[in-house]
């Protein structure tokens, strides 16, 4: 099943389990089975602590195994291969079954270990998505933790009745006691707070009691983190405040032009750069959503979702951007039942369908290319009267068969039969007559929208809703610096963000040394 060079890597990540393995397997007769047979032959000879028996019956879910302690009966379960981007799941679930410690703060580990209740989450996913693996490992680890929690990675692509009984159109999927718990990539911190149901009060209690910081930092992406590293190194008090540490670059697949790393992807780019600020004295508090900006006493406080408030004497705003709505009817409705915004993520659900991709910039085209080789048709619907994107991109794109492009048209609307998505509607912008394509899918690529709805009334905004600053990054609001995607600087690029971010904490640790600190 493993290539020779993967089964040596493999041996050599398992030198580190220090404790017995048992892999207890349901298996059948079927191609699946006899795959999942191989693989787990392969893993039992990597490592002498390693055992893999085979149970008679089994559950709903042939062929599946469980990786857990000898004597335990519950631990991580895997419906389906666990290769691809889930390999490394599995890699990580042996080692911590076999003793090796996870790379989480004490204080979390303990708070899971004290979760009361019975909690059993199936997670749904598909292979090549660059999200799932997060959410699998997160909730892998709450299973190896505490025995009350069961956890189960379900490969859709195997199990496809489950994926058609429960409509599950978008990767991961996450149930929680057979309901329905949440979609798309979620932290550990997120979701421990989510059935946590007390810990919300606990964190704003404690942020509310944070004294003064010399440099707040409101977003976790490449803007927020550069500004971190540069502000701690000045020797002064950092704060950071995110939503989710990475931003918009979690939800990004490859990464092949951030100078001096020649390749990338998303995620892994978005650890270092939070190993990178963890490296130096910053307070990072994760998990939080500024809702106000307010001056006060000369000090400037961002208020929290949480009810917490934090004071600083400067403010960098490195809130970035997110995917823009096409703003249509039936595109709330219809979301994650059809409506998708990740082709890597979710295209593999649409395996032999009819899908749109509505948007013709780089992202768009790129989309229906990589759509093209998995559905059977690709429909790109496209505002202007010629495509945006890069010409080599475009070259590519009409050398398929299975693409049709259609130019100077504006959707209109998503329909569905209340359950999922069943077609789209535009407007030729020519002649004004409207169009009906029955599809299976619609991925939304047409660009992105600053996250700064918060901040209006507060600093100047451009039309676009961007934060505009001067060439220091400057806001209209003295001590209030911005940078990254949320701002007017042009080219909405990782490395111009990470730039600017460092640019803002230098002019924001200039004002602190030219401003007398208020008493």
């Amino acid at each position: 099943m493993l290539d020779p060079n993967l089964k040596a890597q493999l041996a050599s990540y398992l030198e580190r389990i220090t404790e017995p393995v048992e892999i207890t397997a349901h298996l059948d007769d079927s191609q699946a089975s006899q795959e999942m047979r191989a693989l787990l032959g392969d893993i039992a000879e990597s490592s002498r602590l390693l055992t893999v028996t085979e149970a008679q019956g089994g559950p709903k879910r042939t062929p599946s195994f469980m990786v857990h302690r000898p004597g335990q009966t519950t631990g991580p379960s895997f419906a389906g291969l666990p290769m691809g981007h889930e390999f490394t799941s599995l890699v990580l679930a042996l080692l911590q079954v076999g003793g090796y410690p996870p790379k989480v703060e004490q204080a979390l580990l303990d708070q899971i270990r004290a979760l009361d209740g019975d909690f059993a989450f199936e997670i749904y996913v598909s292979l090549t998505c660059h999200n799932c693996p997060d959410v699998v490992q997160a909730l892998n680890l709450l299973a190896i933790q505490n025995p009350r929690i069961k956890t189960t990675m379900i490969e859709g692509g195997l199990f496809q009745d489950e994926i058609k009984a429960r409509a599950i159109m978008g990767v991961p999927t996450v149930f929680l006691n057979g309901t329905y718990f949440g979609n798309g990539r979620m932290s550990l911190e997120e979701i421990v707070a989510k059935i946590d149901t007390s810990s919300v009060e606990r964190e704003a209690a404690k942020l509310a009691a944070k004294e003064a910081f010399d440099v707040l930092i409101v977003g976790g992406g490449p803007a927020g983190a550069a500004a971190a590293v540069y502000a701690a190194r000045k020797g002064i008090r950092t704060g950071i405040a995110s939503e989710r540490f990475g931003g918009q670059v979690l939800d990004t697949m490859g990464i092949e032009n951030f100078i001096s790393v020649k390749e990338t992807d998303g995620p892994k780019f978005a650890l270092a750069l939070e190993q990178h600020v963890r490296h130096y004295d910053v307070d990072i508090m994760n998990l939080q959503r500024a809702k106000a900006l307010v001056p006060r006493d000369g000090l400037i406080e961002v208020q929290l979702e949480s009810g917490a408030s934090l004071r600083s004497r400067t403010v960098i705003l490195s809130t970035g951007a997110r995917w823009r709505n096409v703003n249509v009817p039936g595109e709330q409705d219809y979301k994650n039942k059809g409506v998708a915004y990740c082709p890597h993520c979710d295209g593999p659900l649409y395996k032999g369908k009819r899908v749109a991709v509505i948007g013709g910039g780089n992202s768009g085209v790129e989309a229906a290319i990589d759509l093209a080789g998995i559905v059977s048709h690709v429909t790109l619907i496209e505002f202007d009267t010629q495509l945006r994107a890069d010409a080599v991109l475009q070259k590519k794109l009409h050398s398929l068969a299975n693409v049709t492009v259609v130019l100077n048209a504006q959707t209109t609307e998503i329909t569905g039969d209340g359950q999922k998505v069943n077609g789209l509607a535009y407007k030729d912008r020519a002649n004004g007559t409207v169009n009906q394509v029955p599809l299976e899918g619609i991925f939304v690529q047409i660009g992105l929208v600053p996250n700064t709805d918060w901040l209006k009334g507060t600093v100047e905004l451009s039309r676009h809703g961007e934060i505009i600053v001067d060439a220091r990054g400057q806001t209209s609001l003295p001590g209030v610096f911005a940078a990254g995607d949320a701002t007017t600087v042009p080219y909405k690029q990782i490395v111009i963000a990470a730039g600017d971010g460092a640019k803002a904490a230098l002019s924001a640790f200039d004002h602190l040394i030219r401003t007398p600190a208020p008493a």
